[in-house]
């Protein structure tokens, strides 16, 4: 029997991945995990606890007490506001990263997965289909602490067999979560304007392309890798994950078909350097050949359903 602890479970992906994760093995398996305790009320499926990821004794209490088998460590501060703070962002993305590997060493934990992002990636990588395998000179402090876990959970894997796995998330767009600090969240922040009736100003110029992915598919992804045999996981720094690509300017014309008197201006900020050093798309063959890697969701299937479903998720949260 599998008990899974997932840090950062309130966060936009935790949401969602935690309550798949209570679906597939029974929330009494499932301890959801997060800093901010007023959060316990989303997960009533589940076990919840508060836990600062900083504190890696109370986590060690915690894998020990409840006999802990696998971690999702998703806790960590984003593109945009890591750069507002950058060296608590590097502090917690890497200490708290640092420690759950030395847990899963010490206790012998069955998997751990951490995901990974497209900042890895930086200015002078191959904007175009970015292979697995490249120039990777990240010039945000939330890309360069992903670049060095990534090759602290290689490490683990090489020097311990500790089985941790990996994904280099696109954007993620969902519904079921506000927009949570990341330069690629414009794309979720549009949506609630257009369905609110207010007019969107993007931080972004109109024909910014970024590598984009519906959440449903993300959480695929993820289940798929994490059930994959360890025999099928090649790539122990972290597997390239492409969905879809799009511009400021591509998505407010699709939901524009459905809302006609939707509005947007331009505005770039900072995010926008930040997005100039992203890839426009991505080759995942490397995912697709290991253990079976297919996206599902389209720019128009992923607005068609949300638009379908976030104003009545909108409307159960007041």
């Amino acid at each position: 029997m599998e008990t899974i602890l997932i840090t950062g479970a309130a966060g936009q992906l935790g949401s969602e991945l935690t309550l798949a994760l209570a679906n597939m093995y029974g929330g009494d398996r499932i301890i959801a995990t997060d800093i901010n305790e007023a959060s316990a009320y989303k997960f009533d499926y589940c076990r919840f606890m508060a836990l600062d990821v900083m504190d890696r004794k109370r986590m060690t209490e915690i894998v020990k007490a409840e006999k802990v088998t696998q971690i999702y460590h998703l806790a960590a501060i984003l593109s945009a506001t890591s750069e507002k703070n950058p060296i608590f962002a590097w502090n917690l993305n890497m200490e708290s990263l640092l420690s759950i590997l030395e847990i899963a060493r010490e206790q012998k934990l069955n998997k751990i997965y951490w995901p990974s992002s497209i900042a890895v990636f930086g200015p002078n990588t191959p904007m175009q289909h970015t292979p697995q395998d490249c120039i990777m000179d990240p010039n945000t402090v939330y890309g360069i602490s992903k670049q060095a876990g990534e090759r602290w959970c290689a490490y683990y894997f090489e020097k311990f067999g500790v089985d941790v796995r990996s994904l280099r998330y696109p954007g993620l767009i969902g519904y079921k979560s506000m927009p949570g600090g990341g330069t690629t969240d414009y794309a979720v922040d549009i949506f609630h304007k257009a369905i609110e009736g207010e007019d969107f100003e993007c931080f972004l110029e109109e024909d910014t392309y970024l590598p984009m992915m519906y959440m449903d598919d993300a959480i695929k992804a993820t289940l798929d890798l994490m059930h994959a045999p360890a025999a099928q996981i090649k790539v122990r720094s972290s597997y390239n994950l492409g969905g879809i690509s799009f511009s400021p300017k591509e998505i407010y014309e699709c939901i524009k078909q459905h809302y006609p008197n939707f509005n947007i201006t331009y505005k770039p900020d900072f995010r926008q350097q930040i997005a100039d050093t992203w890839p426009d798309s991505i080759d995942d063959s490397a995912a697709q050949n290991d253990w079976g890697w297919q996206h599902s969701y389209g720019l128009e299937e992923m607005t068609k359903d949300i638009l379908a479903n976030l104003p009545a998720y909108l409307v159960n949260l007041k």
